[in-house]
């Protein structure tokens, strides 16, 4: 059993910048791929970005390629998301996910075991 808890969100204007953090409870963080995903108002969860369990393999999905960027911290049981150059399309609740067996379709919701509750990321325009 993994629980995960994120923070870091707030409200920002576009072109800000700001800092996930997802912290995981238990002693096997580095067995896990780590997944952000985000879900704006009215949309579906959609992917993020990706890491795996030793940060050698990272994705993203195309709207945030080249403005975020995923990491991870085993010895902290953390995994971040800095984010950049914000815009108003990135508003949503941002979750972060634990997955055990991770595929090549890391970008998939079903791929992740545990999830965070979320939290809210606001950029104003």
């Amino acid at each position: 059993q993994v629980q995960l808890s994120e923070s870091g969100g707030g409200l920002v204007q576009a072109g800000d910048s700001l800092r996930l953090s997802c912290v995981a409870s238990g002693r096997t963080f580095s067995s896990y791929s780590m997944g952000w995903f985000r879900r704006a108002p009215g949309k579906e969860r959609e992917f993020v970005a990706a890491i795996s369990r030793r940060g050698f393999n990272i994705y993203y999905a195309n709207s945030v390629k080249g403005r975020f960027t995923i990491s991870r911290d085993n010895a902290k049981n953390t995994v971040y998301l800095q984010m950049n150059s914000l815009k108003p399309e990135d508003t949503a609740v941002y979750y972060c996910a634990a997955g055990a067996s991770v595929s090549a379709t890391y970008y998939r919701v079903a791929e992740y075991d545990y999830w965070g509750q979320g939290t809210q990321v606001t950029v104003s325009s």
